[in-house]
């Protein structure tokens, strides 16, 4: 059983998964100065209350260097497991990244480019909804070649929130009509139809330098409901992540 570990800026995903799939999953404040005994006591409870045994391996995605650090402790001292570390010396990638030299390239970005050409083939964009919105570029032999990073839409709507005085909070939503009547209306409409621009935008302009059509993967947790507008991806994945974490397990332990 393998326990994939997802920490990106504002979440923290932990999976239980068995030859890739994903048997259960539990998500929590991505927290720096969470200890490694809190980790255990939470992770453990989950787990036993799902009847699930305690993993025999451990890969780990983290963008958070302080939360990495308990994260590993966590393997080490409760689970006596040595961690995969994506990103890190000793973790191999199917295809290496074709970036500039000396460039970082975040740990999840690598992970959804392994996950996305293991389901689709290669020449692809993931787009990634999450504390940034990440536009990943997957080479036709599976290698990460770069991307863009813009601001992500909870980030987005809380700056306008507080940049602004006279403007509430909203949540998220797909509004029927463009033009809103209301200041609510007026900001769920900026946002969403904003949004939906944007992506399109960067996808058909990234496809267009690339020379063709590309395949577009959504995955985060906004995926769902830009995905909801006919021809934006060709396939919407939830737990690419997830899944990218034991192809890059299943890599490095052959």
């Amino acid at each position: 059983m393998l326990l994939g570990i997802d920490a990106g800026n504002t979440n923290t995903v932990f999976a239980v998964l068995e030859h890739g799939e994903v048997v259960r999953q539990w998500r929590c404040a991505t927290d720096g100065a969470r200890t490694s005994d809190e980790y255990f006591v939470w992770l453990t409870a989950l787990m036993d209350a799902s009847g699930l045994e305690r993993p025999d391996d451990v890969v780990i995605a983290c963008v958070v260097p302080n939360a990495l650090y308990h994260l590993k402790s966590l393997c080490r001292q409760y689970f006596e497991l040595e961690p995969l570390v994506v990103g890190s010396d000793a973790c191999r990638l199917p295809v290496a990244a074709r970036v500039d030299e000396g460039a970082h390239v975040g740990a999840d970005r690598l992970v959804n480019a392994a996950a996305a050409f293991a389901l689709y083939g290669g020449d692809l964009i993931v787009v990634d909804f999450g504390t940034a919105t990440n536009f990943d570029v997957v080479d036709t032999d599976g290698a990460y070649v770069g991307g863009v990073i813009a601001p992500g839409v909870d980030l987005s709507v809380k700056a306008l929130h507080e940049a602004a005085a006279a403007l509430p909070h909203v949540g998220i939503l797909r509004p029927s009509q463009v033009v809103g009547r209301n200041t609510r209306d007026c900001m769920h409409s900026g946002i969403f139809w904003g949004y939906l621009g944007l992506i399109k935008g960067i996808c058909s302009d990234i496809s267009r330098e690339r020379g063709g059509r590309m395949q577009i993967i959504g995955t985060g947790g906004l995926a769902g409901l830009f995905g909801t507008e006919a021809g934006l991806f060709d396939h919407v994945n939830r737990d690419l992540t997830v899944f990218g974490l034991s192809v890059i397990h299943d890599f490095n332990r052959i």
